[in-house]
């Protein structure tokens, strides 16, 4: 029996909270043990090695193949419960442009004493998840409020 990629009934944000306080203790100890660098360059490719899986895991589930439009009907899984409050900037059959102008993601993390981190935690998954979702699929953003922005630009476009 596969495990669904997203269990039902959860939040994304409860996911990436519950995933978070484990990580958190990873961090610290290998911070500790083998120096700053060390603990962000294990947590980056952890997060994004387990972006692309759980991305594969999601493509092997949509009807008919991936496509842009099947990305966008997900994205309802990372924006439940207000988790994130967007802008639509663009939405066509390949383009995906978005503001994202509040993030609980961001919030949650610095609230965790993540803060330092939250960027490897949350967004480095974004660009990771498109290449285990559909290689054709690709982000551009040039800033974060994870990193201090007023938002987050987000551009998919499918190629």
């Amino acid at each position: 029996m596969s495990q669904s990629p997203h269990p039902e009934g959860l939040s994304m944000l409860e996911k990436r909270t519950i995933e978070a306080e484990i990580l958190k203790e990873v961090y610290e100890t290998l911070k500790a043990s083998h120096g700053e660098a060390v603990a962000r360059k294990t947590i980056a490719d952890s997060v994004r090695r387990s972006a692309i899986e759980q991305a594969r895991q999601f493509a092997a589930t949509v009807p008919g193949g991936t496509s842009l439009k099947s990305f966008q009907d997900i994205q309802h899984l990372w924006t439940k419960g207000g988790s994130l409050e967007i802008e639509v900037k663009e939405q066509t059959a390949d383009t995906f442009t978005f503001n994202v102008v509040r993030c609980r993601y961001a919030e949650t993390y610095k609230a965790m004493g993540l803060g330092e981190i939250g960027h490897l935690l949350s967004c480095n998954r974004d660009g990771a998840f498109c290449e285990g979702y559909d290689p054709k699929l690709k982000l551009e953003r040039t800033q974060t409020i994870m990193q201090g922005a007023s938002h987050c630009d987000f551009k998919y476009t499918y190629r």
